[in-house]
């Protein structure tokens, strides 16, 4: 007569991801925006079909840590004040950040960018023409990155994505109810 075999322990409740997880994410994320907009930007002013896309390995340290602050910040004001002004306020942030890690890698001849050629600029640093583009982006990053990527959750058990069972049945049965070959 067959036994029934055990059910399978309890799984523990997903967990939040870690906030160097977030940081990477939001790394990625931050790396390529920046990438699709100069190959945007290259080809609205210069026409040119190869899209071709550039940016610096600084720029993950930058959008990692700005976007971690901003999600910081959702998290402090979304109860307390309407999503524009909370955009204003990640607007005014990015500004500030840009200048910060710009004058501090300028002082390594690593600053990336240089917005000199821009009307409005300050130091060659921040423009004042970008204002637009930061709020929008801040409004998508809100909106469509940190409120997801706060969503996300690891699970309980194998990272590669082995789920119980399954090897002692990939081998012909001969398993021992729980997932592994018997004499495992």
């Amino acid at each position: 007569m067959a036994t029934a075999a055990e059910p399978p322990p309890p799984r523990a409740a997903p967990v939040p991801l870690t906030t160097l997880s977030r940081w990477y994410l939001y790394a990625i994320h931050g790396y390529f925006c920046e990438v699709m907009f100069t190959a945007a930007w290259e080809f609205a002013v210069n026409l040119n079909w190869k899209f071709p896309g550039v940016t610096s390995v600084w720029a993950l340290f930058i959008y990692g840590t700005c976007i971690l602050t901003v999600e910081q910040m959702y998290l402090r004001l979304r109860g307390r004040c309407r999503v524009l002004q909370r955009c204003l306020i990640y607007t005014a942030w990015t500004y500030l950040w840009e200048f910060s890690t710009g004058l501090l890698l300028r002082q390594f001849g690593a600053c990336p960018w240089d917005y000199s050629q821009f009307r409005y600029n300050f130091m060659g640093l921040i423009t004042a023409e970008y204002a637009v583009p930061w709020f929008c982006a801040s409004f998508l990053a809100e909106r469509l990155v940190i409120r997801r990527t706060l969503r996300l959750r690891f699970h309980a058990g194998p990272e590669d994505g082995w789920t119980p069972g399954r090897r002692a049945e990939a081998a012909g049965g001969g398993g021992d109810g729980n997932g592994y070959l018997k004499g495992e």
